[in-house]
């Protein structure tokens, strides 16, 4: 049985294990300003991937989905800070990065077609 690829699902399970590193966080002034910076940009990803989809144009698409790369990378520089200094040390750490990584190709490969297919047009 294949199960059809789904990026919608794939993005909320990303901010999921990101809620999940939010409660791995101390109760600390770092702890808290990373968890609330974590928690903001891993679920925006998700939720501005769902607007995507309801897009208006194709250039309200192609804005959409740049911004759920913004959103990626700036989830991706957190882990990076949680890992490298380490608060804590838990191995979703590693396997959730490794995802940001992966998503952030996905998006860079999605908007890079999604503007050859613009410039065709024009």
């Amino acid at each position: 049985m294949n199960k059809k690829y789904d990026l919608e699902d794939r993005l909320i399970k990303f901010s999921c294990a990101c809620l999940d590193i939010c409660d791995l966080l101390p109760n600390t002034k770092v702890g808290n300003n990373l968890e609330y910076q974590l928690s903001k940009s891993s679920t925006a990803s998700a939720l501005i991937y769902g607007e995507a989809q309801a897009a208006e144009s194709k250039a309200d698409f192609l804005h959409k989905i740049k911004l759920v790369l913004k959103e990626i990378r700036e989830t991706r520089v957190n882990l990076k800070i949680i890992k490298g200094k380490p608060i804590i040390n838990h191995p979703i750490v590693e396997s959730t990065l490794a995802e940001s990584n992966e998503l952030m190709a996905i998006f860079l490969k999605s908007i890079e077609t999604a503007k050859n297919k613009q410039e065709i047009r024009n």
